[in-house]
């Protein structure tokens, strides 16, 4: 389970909003003890791309070792 504030990452494509599997976003809500998340997404200069209540079979955990890799979104 997620806890609030927690970076996440997503483990499918988003079309709605323009994001792909490997994204991160931030958890803002916890729904059901953990059955779903609201998860916010951001630009790297802080912008909210969107807001999206995602099961919780659709984040993974974000690894501290990770490398956060840049890429621009098609309808940016």
């Amino acid at each position: 389970m997620f806890q609030e504030h927690s970076q996440v990452v997503l483990t499918r494509h988003l079309p709605k909003l323009d994001l792909e599997s490997g994204d991160v976003g931030v958890v803002v809500h916890v729904h059901g003890e953990g059955k779903a998340y609201e998860v916010e997404f951001m630009t790297l200069d802080g912008h909210t791309i969107g807001v999206e209540t995602l099961d919780a079979d659709h984040l993974r955990a974000a690894s501290g070792s990770a490398v956060p890799h840049e890429r621009a979104r098609v309808s940016a």
